[in-house]
């Protein structure tokens, strides 16, 4: 019975799109990057990140992007 109570609640809450509507994929927009890359500096997977196969691989080639022209690190060790 728990269990059919809680796959209920799960579907039913939508979770807000990881790229707005108005939000451009480019590798000059460091702040939508950011939030797609770990702590560690890694791209994080398309799963986590909850996008579509096509946002994701603009999204990879955006923060390659913005690595080469130094805009975001290839690595953050910050430790």
């Amino acid at each position: 019975m728990k269990q059919a109570i809680n796959k209920s609640k799960r579907s039913s809450r939508r979770r807000l799109p990881p790229i707005r509507s108005g939000e451009i994929v480019d590798y000059k927009n460091i702040n939508l990057l950011r939030r797609f890359i770990s702590e560690q500096g890694k791209i994080l997977s398309r799963r986590m990140n909850r996008l579509t196969s096509k946002q994701q691989r603009l999204m990879t080639i955006a923060i390659k992007r913005a690595r080469v022209l130094a805009l975001l690190p290839f690595l953050n060790n910050e430790n």
